[in-house]
């Protein structure tokens, strides 16, 4: 998933320019050239429910929008996702998910995609050269794969002015020869709204309220104006935004102590291990929460739990 990886699949660089390997010549002028995209959206809701924890929103959100563009052959548009919320309620863990029941190879597949703003774009002097980078690279796995999927993640520490110049992909009347861009699935993963997330939450909570009745429209408005407004956020003045680009803006909630504790059974099962209490209450006992007062959320969600469990083994 790494972008040098990727760029190995990409380009054959010569001095008059560039050359397409065997595979993206065939998938140009072949409907059978799919990239072994197999997806699987009922083992995708299925594994979400076994998994992910006090995230109702965004599994159903999620479901719902994979659902319903991987069942169109020529959809209108690729689809958008942006993904919001603190440290450690599951954003990358639900990507992660999501790629292993789109792909026979999951999160390896040659047509998954991560770029990340320190690793790929640290400079901001350089951010002419990133646009031009980067727009290369987007039509380039596309010519080779329709089926590609682009990972964004931290957003939040994204240059302003940078990710606008994928903006014509993500549309619905862009032209990238020799395949049907449209297919694509982009994703943008930010702690950004994560405040504004928590604070309406937490209302909730003092509410009385049971958090399953959070709908999207309780949160969109915050994370939006938090997000959209920053001037020191990827997003600011973004094309992407004024075009209303993004289909589906993907919520996670802070977690409590009951999903960090389901957390760190899942953990145990996945590793093998027996359920033992005292493991268990050395976990919950080693997070720390917020607010000081009600001390409700996990700082750092379930993000530690692995680590904490191997210090107590």
């Amino acid at each position: 998933m790494e972008l040098l990886d990727g760029l190995k699949l990409l380009f054959v660089f010569s001095a008059s320019g560039f050359s397409w390997d065997l595979r993206s010549i065939r998938c140009s002028f072949s409907d059978v050239c799919e990239c072994h995209f197999q997806p699987d959206p009922d083992g995708l809701g299925c594994d979400l429910a076994q998994n992910v924890f006090g995230q109702h929103l965004a599994q159903e959100l999620l479901i719902k929008a994979v659902t319903d563009f991987v069942e169109l052959a020529e959809p209108l548009k690729p689809l958008v996702l942006s993904f919001h919320g603190w440290t450690g309620t599951g954003k990358t863990y639900v990507t992660s998910l999501l790629v292993k029941h789109l792909y026979h190879d999951g999160s390896r597949s040659p047509y998954v995609h991560q770029f990340s703003p320190t690793l790929h774009f640290p400079h901001a002097e350089r951010i002419e050269q990133y646009k031009d980078d980067l727009k290369r690279w987007i039509q380039g796995n596309l010519s080779i794969c329709a089926r590609s999927v682009f990972l964004f993640d931290e957003m939040d520490k994204m240059h302003p002015g940078l990710i606008d110049v994928i903006a014509p992909f993500l549309g619905p009347s862009w032209v990238v020869y020799g395949t049907n861009y449209k297919k694509a699935i982009f994703i943008f993963i930010s702690n950004a709204g994560g405040e504004q997330i928590n604070h309406v939450t937490l209302e909730f909570w003092r509410a009385r309220k049971d958090r399953e009745e959070m709908e999207l429209q309780d949160l969109e408005s915050a994370i939006s104006k938090a997000v959209f407004d920053n001037p020191h956020n990827g997003f600011w003045q973004s094309q992407i935004i004024d075009e209303q680009l993004i289909d589906f803006i993907v919520p996670f909630l802070p977690l409590q102590r009951n999903h960090v504790k389901q957390c760190v059974r899942s953990e145990l099962k996945q590793q093998g291990l027996p359920l033992q209490k005292d493991l268990v209450q050395f976990v919950l006992d080693s997070i720390t929460y917020f607010p000081e007062e009600e001390k409700i959320f996990s700082s750092t969600g379930c993000k530690t739990v692995a680590s904490r469990i191997n210090i107590f083994l």
